[in-house]
């Protein structure tokens, strides 16, 4: 184990102890806000400190075992003790690795995906179903559920534009990674001379706000506008002006919902995406700035930086941020894209641990 590593471990076990005595006292068991932050804290310390006392049993299981090498009637029971004492030390090594990574409390929100329509025409918009239709399917295999906040049809299928709400264990930290610009290139069904196309579609992924936050926008700087809803719904859409449009008026930023039963419910849907976007946009400007000191791997997640091509004539998915290829495009677009989002998490924990080590 590196040395930075083993410090940084060293420290969890000192404030163990410290947690420990703080629990103990009576002044902080009378006050439950104190009382629940440091149990919070002893809960995340505890994990880490239990499993860095397992690696240091195993580090003394293994030189034992090497020790009783060296007695001939010892030596078959000591190498398997040693080959099974290595490949623990290697798995809670990687596992403390990922323990140490600092948290970004977003990641266990739920979250709005927003998948617009690019360069392409109705190819784009064609696309841009495919692609909720792909994380739809995810969604479904991990056990999420997705919900349609807002979408704008095109008149040959497909989206101009769709904001899904996606609801489960960790989605946020899941997807956060999906955000910037994706390019397929594919005949279009539309195509009589077989000619292979090329489009584009932006997602945007975007951590849900506490519903506090949505109501704490000042309703002075909100201009709300109803509309009678479009599109498939029956005979109750088209006789109310249920559709709802939100405007924040000092950024411009507009967020609609017409897919509730009642006009309560889509402005409750519709601020909520919109405090969302407010965030996102502070986020961004925070990441753009960051991203000019120092230019991660995975990006900054900006609409503008091209991620992703789906090449459908080879079968090929290509994420250009980690040089990432594989040819099993149909089967990433009936939603098998565990492999992908894997991956990526697995370039970001590296960008961290590397981070942290330079930091020590």
């Amino acid at each position: 184990m590196k040395p930075f590593l083993r410090s940084q471990l060293e420290r969890y076990a000192q404030r163990l102890q410290e947690l420990d005595f703080l629990l103990s006292r009576e002044d902080i068991m009378a006050d439950m806000a104190q009382y629940r932050a440091i149990s919070r804290e002893h809960a995340d310390v505890t994990a880490v400190a239990g499993r860095y006392a397992r690696y240091q049993q195993r580090e003394a299981d293994l030189q034992g075992a090497r020790e009783m090498l060296h007695e001939p009637d010892m030596a078959e029971m000591a190498q398997e003790e040693i080959t099974a004492a290595e490949a623990e030390l290697v798995q809670l090594e990687d596992e403390l690795q990922r323990l140490l990574l600092p948290k970004d409390p977003d990641d266990a929100r739920n979250a709005f995906m927003e998948i617009r329509a690019g360069t392409g025409g109705d190819e784009s918009a064609l696309f841009a179903g495919d692609l909720a239709r792909m994380y739809t399917r995810y969604a479904a295999t991990v056990g999420w559920r997705v919900e349609i906040m807002s979408a704008n049809e095109s008149e040959l299928g497909g989206y101009k534009e769709v904001v899904l709400r996606i609801e489960g264990d960790h989605v946020y930290g899941a997807l956060r990674f999906e955000s910037g610009g994706h390019r397929v290139q594919r005949v279009p069904a539309t195509e009589t001379q077989g000619r292979i196309h090329t489009s584009a579609c932006t997602v945007a992924v975007m951590p849900e706000p506490d519903e506090q936050q949505a109501i704490t926008l000042n309703p002075a700087d909100l201009r709300i506008d109803t509309f009678r809803a479009s599109g498939a719904g029956g005979q109750h859409i088209n006789k109310t002006d249920s559709a709802v449009r939100v405007v924040h008026l000092p950024t411009g930023i507009v967020a609609e919902c017409q897919d509730g039963r009642s006009q309560h419910s889509n402005k409750a849907k519709a601020l909520q995406v919109l405090q969302a976007r407010i965030q996102e946009k502070e986020r961004s400007e925070r990441a753009a700035k960051e991203a000019a000191l120092r230019k991660g791997l995975i990006g900054s997640g900006d609409r503008s930086d091209r991620i992703r091509t789906y090449n459908f004539p080879q079968g090929r998915l290509t994420d250009h941020r980690i040089n990432l290829t594989l040819y099993k495009l149909l089967a990433i677009m009936e939603g098998d894209l565990g492999e992908v989002l894997q991956a990526l998490q697995h370039a970001r924990e590296a960008e961290l641990l590397a981070e942290l080590e330079t930091a020590v």
